[in-house]
């Protein structure tokens, strides 16, 4: 009899384990398995590309690009105005990761004194215009531009525009005289004469990512 009651009372306690079980394994916390949390992580953004632009003022430009953070990339660029060689460096912002995002975009740049007279020849057509005052032609320009982007990953076009400024010195100009009715003047300058400018500027682009 009291063999049986231990029988009962055993069954009993092994009943209510397999009972209160589930609730114990439900209450335990569940630990996050590698594959999840390799699929939780965030995405991997192409980090370092290549640039190539035309515009005004900044000429045709190609930029090694670096993308720190996604919203955010860098560039530093060579460019030629079909005068001299010239640099640029730049930031641009692009706040969302969709397939097309606006922009904003602050550069600085700076071309060497060239000789544009070739340059003005081929505009005009005529083959024997020569200037001194296009003998020595170089400027800097500052550059702050809303765009557009489209595309994201590994590939990005672009239309950026604007205002810059451009600032620089006009040689020579003392050399240059104006004729009229009344005869020639001649204007004397103590020093070469510094302009500065304000005015719209746009370029076109694109960015092709090569590595993450």
């Amino acid at each position: 009899m009291t063999e049986q009651r231990f029988q009962s009372i055993g069954a009993r306690a092994t009943l209510s384990a397999l009972v209160a079980l589930p609730a114990i394994v439900s209450a335990a916390p569940a630990s996050a398995s590698p594959e999840t949390s390799v699929q939780a992580a965030a995405p991997a953004v192409p980090w370092i590309g290549a640039m190539a632009d035309i515009g005004l003022p900044d000429g045709a430009t190609a930029s090694i690009v670096v993308r720190p953070i996604r919203s955010l990339r860098a560039h530093a660029s060579v460019s030629h105005n079909m005068i001299s060689l010239g640099e640029r460096v730049g930031l641009t912002w692009v706040p969302l990761s969709w397939w097309f995002s606006p922009t904003l975009s602050v550069e600085y740049g700076h071309y060497a004194e060239g000789n544009a007279n070739p340059l003005a020849r081929a505009v005009m057509g005529d083959s024997t215009f020569e200037s001194k005052v296009l003998e020595r032609v170089g400027y800097d320009y500052a550059n702050a531009h809303v765009g557009l982007e489209f595309g994201r990953k590994w590939f990005t076009f672009y239309i950026h525009a604007g205002m810059s400024r451009i600032t620089g010195s006009v040689h020579n100009i003392d050399s240059e005289t104006m004729t009229g009715n009344e005869g020639t003047t001649t204007v004397t300058f103590s020093k070469d004469p510094s302009v500065k400018l304000w005015g719209p500027s746009a370029r076109i682009g694109f960015v092709v990512y090569l590595a993450k």
